[in-house]
């Protein structure tokens, strides 16, 4: 069988023993020493059989990259160096090819990467499982439950940063494809304690920090909270606010993102955290002491504020909340008597309440999640389950939830024993071996001493709960002194076996487990197994207007009232652990033991007192020997042959036989005892680990021995071939140069021959040209001969006709020859009659005087023609824009813009609109000559009003373009003077002139205005005045004018850069400042 490169590198840096089963000697020392070898070359992975040991390496390992799924993928749990994708895989294709459910079972104490190893083994069942929207969906949602749960379940303790502070149990199903359509998951004993208190250098659970660092101030504030961790009292009293390897903020946002794509609605998500609020102001909420006036003791809240700010995120009336904190209710022969709680009652009462608000809402939210991610169709599944829960707790100090935790190690180890024999029985019946019986530690009497009715500890714990009366946590240990005094795995002081042990306290007791001795002070057993909430405290949260609160308290209900006792935590998490050992018993299980190397969370530090303490609570130890009870090594026959096969003459280099002949031949070459190995159907087995090592050996001697058989081999071949290539290439080179040679022979007599060839004829080319040119040359001489010939006749026959005058009649001549030909030349290339047609045919520069009047002429004549052809109105609008030019041309910066637009006039069509009707007829202005929407500059504060501007032929007209009412009327004689700024703005200012008994309008003064067609105002206007008054109004140019507000004389300047105005929009800023006005851009 071939590896892949990638295996095959995995392989050759294989460190140590892979398969701690193999070791040889057996030792606890070997086995750790082992541990360290691989751990320093960063192999964190070690099997024990089947069992998978992780060592925490706390920090980031190229171990879980996608070509590494790829080389575990489909392959042999042996055939690869030991890794959680080995088993992932193996528990994968069992379920998914044999339809045996699996379950992955992860233990190891706090900080041993437990949680970890779960993302891991979901991350390779999503990269191996199939492809498909619904899939990818189903995937996401499993993955996503990860950091939801880790945010309100996890914390930081001092072994670890991402505490699981809680056990899961996760069902992943599939269908019959083996793609995830859905998952269960089940949660075991919440820390719900650490709500209230923790330890100096701890945390609370995450989503509390998250909420504060990473929720918007806006969110925040609707919870009426602060983003100050220290303002609560939950959470400033262990003196630890932040972790520097988590960023609160980000897993907030990734928390909410979780949610959304495990399917919580956006009302539910606040809901959720608007608990998690109300549990933190409740921690904040303190009380006074009160003596009341029949002597008991009783209390007040301090301060009020809290209180309301809960009352109101939870919906609740703030005076049933300060009662059910202050006072409880107790019922005396049927009547119900009120009594007042004392300062640390009410305290009690309050830390209650927060823990059984944290902790039903942790409940919901794997409910929650079960029902998105849960099978929506009914079909056949298949299961594969991941089991992460606390590893065995021994502290220096151990309490109630050490006592349960182990306990529940305990059924795991008890599982783990029946499940492994039974596994290996099997095997061995399935292979046709005798079955060799084990002898192993069998703690079900640990188990039975814990759990066993009515006389284990549990039965004690529960029946002490029950009695009336004063009962505490002294009389519980009196009760269990009397009942399991006995018993060989018990002690306490108290009995007379153990009256000399002064390490075990008086207020304790221990158990011999299976990984040691653990001595448990029995302070707090009772409070802790009762886990009672105050009914007030539940009519309360049951009273809230909350949503989650009626779901969260149903027996605060008034109208359900029972009076049945709630069950213990300890007879809940008994039941829990059972069906938990039911469900792992229905399951084919697979192991990983999780190690943490040391405390201090360092990379690559291992603490061998650490790790040795480890490896016998988990009984790893226990598992070796198990596992090499019978037979330690056994190898399917083709593998092993594939892998010894050069061990013996006959199977090297290849064996076509059957596998097992092979194997035997093999082994009876090495001359093994019968007595060390034993023949299965499918497999070999070999009892001694020793055996293996020999064989290991002699194949790496072996494998020597053929590596220089190959190599001389490969070096014989390398040498001929060399020769080969050597001969093949001198006959090459030989028959190369003889070509050569002779084709270069063959080119120099060629270009002989050539050469010959060419000097042949040139020669007899030369002697052709020679005697060609010499014709050419003789006819040449002949016809100038004869023209002379024929000069000389002519001349003599007209000598007697010539005159002396004749000279200056030739030039005569010439000069009207040249003449005639230029006005001939000017009237065949004269230029069209369109007046803009500016070509010229050229002339002689003697002529240039008189082509340049003949253009001029001719231009005047096509102009006068062009104009006769135009009616009145085309000639008015060619005198506007001649007017315009006149005015303008190199003045104004816009003009050019002007020029190709014609002058429109009405721009609104205002001429037949009825309320211009109506106007024109009171003040018979008829004659309309412009109207559009300008821009009017307040002449008092320089803001800018849009109003209508009409232009008749006899006066001005402003009239509201909203209403079409007549503003004012200014006759047309009354323009004085126009001013314009040089630049790119397009405003006017109109001085008007003051007469002294004149229109009240005209005396307000000059008048600024703006419009796109600023141009075309100025001339209509200059027009409309010349034809009135017969003269042109004075125009000006300049950056600065003085103009006449009413009273008052002010200079307007206009600012470069100021642009045009937009509809509605003014694009310039008008500054009115006493006598100056400023118009600049803004």
């Amino acid at each position: 069988m071939a590896l892949h490169l990638g295996a095959q590198y995995i392989l050759e840096h294989n460190v140590g023993i892979s398969d701690a089963v193999l070791l040889d000697p057996l030792t606890e020392e070997a086995f750790i020493e082992n541990l360290k070898k691989r751990f320093s070359h960063e192999q964190i992975y070690t099997y024990i059989g089947t069992v998978v040991v992780s060592v925490n390496p706390y920090q980031k390992l190229p171990l879980y990259t996608a070509e590494v799924i790829e080389e575990y993928r489909s392959r042999n749990i042996y055939e690869l160096p030991p890794h959680i994708y080995a088993i992932s895989d193996e528990a994968y294709r069992s379920m998914r090819d044999r339809n045996l459910d699996q379950c992955i079972i992860i233990s190891g104490e706090s900080g041993a990467g437990k949680t970890e190893a779960s993302k891991v083994i979901m991350q390779y069942v999503a990269q191996v499982s199939g492809k498909g929207r619904e899939i990818d969906r189903v995937k996401e949602q499993l993955l996503q439950s990860n950091p939801v749960l880790e945010a309100f379940g996890n914390a930081k303790t001092l072994r670890n940063d991402n505490s699981s502070r809680f056990g899961k149990y996760m069902d992943i199903e599939f269908d019959f494809k083996g793609d995830p359509i859905g998952g269960v998951i089940t949660n075991y004993l919440l820390e719900k304690s650490r709500v209230a208190s923790q330890i100096p250098g701890e945390r609370n659970f995450h989503i509390f920090y998250q909420l504060l660092a990473g929720a918007d101030p806006t969110f925040l504030e609707t919870l009426k909270l602060s983003p100050k961790p220290e303002s609560y009292g939950f959470l400033n009293k262990s003196g630890c606010i932040t972790v520097d390897t988590i960023d609160d903020a980000r897993e907030f946002n990734l928390v909410k993102t979780g949610m959304e794509v495990i399917g919580f609605y956006r009302a539910e998500i606040n809901e959720v955290f608007q608990l998690v609020a109300s549990v933190l102001k409740l921690g904040n909420v303190e009380f006074s002491h009160r003596s009341n006036s029949d002597g008991t003791d009783g209390c007040d809240i301090a301060s009020t504020q809290e209180l309301e700010d809960v009352a109101k995120i939870l919906g609740c009336m703030e005076q049933n909340l300060k009662s059910a904190l202050t006072q409880r209710t107790v019922e005396v022969k049927r009547e119900k008597v009120k009594t007042d709680f004392s300062v640390a009652g009410a305290v009690y009462a309050r830390d209650a309440l927060c823990k059984a608000i944290y902790s039903r809402l942790f409940s919901w939210l794997v409910q929650r999640i079960n029902d998105s991610i849960k099978v929506k169709t009914e079909q056949t599944k298949k299961v594969m389950g991941v089991l992460d829960i606390y590893g065995f707790e021994v502290f220096e100090t151990n309490r109630y939830e050490q006592f349960i935790i182990n306990y529940c190690n305990e059924k795991l180890q008890q599982i783990f024993i029946e499940l492994t024999l039974k596994e290996e029985q099997e095997e061995y019946i399935r292979e046709g071996i005798e079955w060799i019986h084990v002898q192993y530690f069998n703690n079900a009497v640990i188990c039975d001493l814990i759990e066993k009715n009515n006389v284990g500890i549990l039965a004690i714990l529960d029946e002490q709960c029950l009695l009336p009366g004063n009962v505490t946590d002294k009389t519980f240990l009196e009760k269990m002194n009397t009942t399991c005094k006995d018993h060989p795995h018990y002690e306490s002081r108290a009995l007379r076996k153990n009256q000399s042990d002064r390490s075990l306290p008086h207020d304790a007791f221990r158990l011999k487990h299976y990984a040691g001795n653990v001595t448990y002070k029995v302070d707090g057993f009772i409070d802790k197994n009762n886990d009672l909430l105050y009914r007030d405290l539940s009519q309360a949260m049951y009273a809230c207007k909350h949503n989650l609160m009626k779901k969260l308290f149903p027996e605060g209900n008034p109208t359900q009232k029972s009076l049945k006792r709630p069950p213990t935590a300890g007879s809940q998490f008994k039941a829990s652990v059972q069906e938990l050992m039911k469900n792992l018993l229905s399951k084919n299980p697979n192991y990983i033991r999780c190690i943490k190397p040391n405390d201090e969370k360092q990379s690559g530090k291992l603490d061998l007192d650490i790790v040795k303490h480890q490896v016998r609570y988990l009984g790893l130890m226990e598992n070796i020997r198990v596992k090499r009870a019978g037979y330690a090594y056994r190898q399917v026959y083709d593998q092993f042959l594939y892998r010894y096969k050069m061990l013996a003459d006959e199977t090297w280099p290849s064996w076509h036989g059957d596998a097992k002949e092979g194997v035997k031949k093999i082994l009876a070459n090495q001359k093994i005892a019968d007595d060390e190995i034993a023949f299965g159907k499918s497999k070999l087995f070999i009892r001694n680990p020793r055996t293996l090592f020999d064989l290991e050996e002699t194949r790496r001697e072996r494998m020597h021995f053929l590596a220089t058989l190959i190599q001389k081999v490969w070096k014989g071949h390398v040498k001929r071939e060399h020769f080969l290539l050597m001969k093949r290439s001198q006959v090459i080179i030989s028959s190369r140069f003889r070509g050569f040679y002779g084709q270069k022979q063959y080119k120099r007599k060629k270009a002989a021959a050539l050469l010959l060839q060419c000097c042949t004829r040139r020669w007899k080319a030369r002697k052709l040209l020679a005697e060609l040119k010499h014709q050419k040359r003789m006819e040449w001489a002949a016809g100038v001969i004869h023209k002379y010939y024929l000069g000389w006749k002519v001349r003599m026959n007209y000598k007697p006709k010539f005159r002396r005058i004749a000279g200056p009649k030739v030039a005569r001549f010439m000069v009207v020859a040249l003449r005639r030909k230029f006005l001939l030349n000017v009237r065949d290339k004269l230029p069209s009659l369109s007046p803009i047609d500016n070509k010229w045919p050229s002339s002689l520069n003697m002529y240039k005087s008189a082509s340049d009047q003949l253009q001029v002429m001719h231009h005047r004549w096509r102009c006068r023609k062009y104009r006769r052809k135009l009616n009145e109105s085309q000639k008015y609008t060619l005198r506007e824009k001649a007017t315009a030019s006149d005015i303008f041309k190199d003045k104004k910066v816009i003009y050019p813009e002007s020029v190709p637009h014609p002058f429109k006039g009405d721009y609104l069509n205002l001429r037949g609109d009825m309320k211009w009707k109506k106007i024109h007829s009171v003040t018979h202005d008829i004659n309309l000559v412009f109207a559009d929407l300008v821009h009017k500059v307040n002449r008092a504060n320089g803001k800018i009003v849009q109003q209508l501007l009409v232009i008749s032929s006899q006066a001005l007209l402003v009239i509201d373009h909203h209403t079409m009412t007549l503003k004012y009327r200014i006759p047309i004689e009354y323009i004085e003077k126009i001013s314009l700024s040089p630049f790119q703005d397009k405003l006017a200012v109109f001085h008007m002139k003051k007469p002294e008994n004149g229109d009240k309008f005209a005396k307000k003064g000059d008048f600024i205005i703006g419009n796109e067609h600023i141009i075309e105002i100025v001339t209509k206007s200059s027009l409309c005045l010349k034809n009135k008054t017969s003269k042109m109004p004075e125009i000006t140019i300049s950056p600065q004018c003085s103009s006449q507000f009413g009273n008052s004389s002010v200079q307007v300047s206009f600012q470069q850069g100021a642009k045009g105005l937009e509809p509605g929009i003014p694009g310039v800023k008008v500054t009115r400042k006493k006598h100056l006005m400023l118009i600049s851009e803004p």
